[in-house]
C-alpha cells in the first residue's frame, strides 16, 4: 500500500538535522512541521516572513492572522520572529536555508524540477520556489509518485516549464525514497508494502535499485 501524505511527511522529517533552518513549501511539505522530533533545535521558515513555525494549531489555537506562505493557519514556537518578504528572500538568496522541502509536478533523472505552472492554466505567480532551489543548501521533493492519470511524475525529462535545473538532492514519494545521482534515479528505500520492482515499473526515468535498498522506517 502506498504511503499517506502524513507518512511521506513523517519520513522526510528524518532528514532534518539539529541546528537546521528549514523552509517548508506548500502541500505535503507543510505537514513536516508536525513530525520534527522535539529533541532537535530546528527553525522552520515560511517565505512570507516567519522564522520559528510550529505544528499546525488545534482548533482552540487558531489565529486567522497567523498564516504560512500557503495561507494555512500555523503556530509559532518560543523565540519566533516576523519580518518582511524582502528580509525573507534575503535569507533564502543569501544561502541561509539548510534545507527546503518542496512539492513538484515533475522531477526528472537529471534533478530538474517543474513545480510552478501548467501551460494554459491560470497561475497567481511563480512564488518563491525558483529562489529556494537556487539558494537552499539541500532540496528535497515531497510528492505522489504518479499523477491523477497514473502517469509517472519521475520523468526521463520534465515536460513542464522548469523551476530549476539539476538542483534536487532527494525525492520522497508514496512509493519510495529516491536519490538523484549522475546516473539517474537511485531507489534507496521503498514503502513497507511496496516492492522495489514495483517502484521501478512505475518510474518513467532511468532508475536503479541500490544494493542497500531497504523498507522505510516510519516508527
Amino acid at each position: 500500500m502506498p504511503l499517506s501524505r502524513d507518512q511521506i511527511a513523517k519520513r522526510i522529517a528524518q532528514e532534518v538535522e539539529d541546528g537546521f533552518t528549514v523552509n517548508l513549501g506548500i502541500g505535503i511539505p507543510t505537514l513536516v512541521a508536525n513530525f520534527v522530533p522535539p529533541n532537535l533545535s530546528v527553525m522552520l521558515q515560511s517565505e512570507n516572513g516567519i522564522l520559528g513555525v510550529g505544528p499546525f494549531p488545534r482548533e482552540s489555537e487558531v489565529d486567522p492572522d497567523l498564516i504560512n506562505a500557503g495561507k494555512q493557519t500555523v503556530t509559532t514556537l518560543k523565540g519566533a520572529s516576523f519580518f518582511s518578504s524582502a528580509d525573507s528572500f534575503a535569507m533564502i538568496r543569501g544561502g541561509h536555508i539548510d534545507l527546503t522541502i518542496l512539492g513538484a509536478m515533475e522531477v526528472d533523472e537529471e534533478g530538474n524540477i517543474a513545480n510552478w505552472m501548467v501551460p494554459g492554466k491560470m497561475i497567481k505567480g511563480m512564488g518563491g520556489a525558483m529562489d529556494l532551489v537556487a539558494g537552499a543548501k539541500k532540496v528535497i521533493v515531497a510528492m505522489q509518485h504518479a499523477d491523477k492519470e497514473g502517469q509517472s511524475k519521475l520523468r526521463k525529462k520534465c515536460s513542464l516549464p522548469l523551476t530549476g535545473k539539476k538542483c534536487i538532492n532527494k525525492v520522497v514519494t508514496d512509493l519510495g525514497v529516491i536519490e538523484i545521482t549522475p546516473q539517474g534515479f537511485v531507489l534507496i528505500e521503498h514503502a513497507p508494502d511496496v516492492t522495489p520492482q514495483e517502484v521501478l515499473s512505475k518510474t518513467e526515468g532511468k532508475m536503479t535499485i541500490s544494493p542497500e535498498c531497504r523498507p522505510m522506517r516510519l516508527d
